[in-house]
């Protein structure tokens, strides 16, 4: 294999790694073990979604959806505290990114928290937690998950604020 045939990068337009991995025989998969294995951990709550990011407000919905949580999704922080306001009976948790158009997460969290106090929330983001704490864009005390995040994570992560 030829390093070089093994990476393609564009100026601004991304870079491209190829990764071989060798063939595993069916009778070599007994040996491989599953650290944390996916855990049925279903609800019927609703939840809001606001993420700017379509691809990832999707998976994140279709995801939960299967685990019987009900699932309003906002594009931006704007958006989020609208539909908020129209289903704020209804709704017992948010999922915010971090870094949203028209008002970041933590904005939007903050008026809706205005409208209902004891409303809980769950934030995202790629960028590093210390960065977020160190902007002051978050509270330490805030729940916060950094992306990606697996399925098994962001139902466990549910689950334990829905419950506390």
């Amino acid at each position: 294999m030829c390093i070089r045939d093994s990476v393609y990068s564009e100026k601004d337009r991304g870079t491209t790694f190829k990764i071989y991995l060798p063939l595993i025989d069916a009778e070599d998969m007994t040996e491989i073990s599953i650290e944390e294995p996916l855990i049925k951990m279903t609800g019927t709550e609703t939840i809001l979604i606001a993420e700017d990011e379509p691809e990832i407000r999707n998976l994140y919905k279709s995801t939960l959806e299967s685990f019987g949580y009900t699932v309003i999704e906002a594009g931006d922080g704007e958006e989020a505290v609208k539909l908020f306001t129209e289903n704020k009976d209804k709704i017992q948790l948010l999922i915010f990114d971090v870094v949203m158009p028209k008002k970041n997460g933590k904005e939007a969290y903050d008026e809706i928290k205005s409208i209902k106090p004891n409303i809980e929330a769950i934030f995202t983001s790629g960028y590093a937690e210390n960065i977020i704490y160190k902007k002051g864009i978050l509270d330490e005390n805030l729940n916060f998950i950094k992306k990606p995040i697996s399925p098994n994570e962001l139902l466990r992560r549910i689950r334990k604020v829905l419950d506390s």
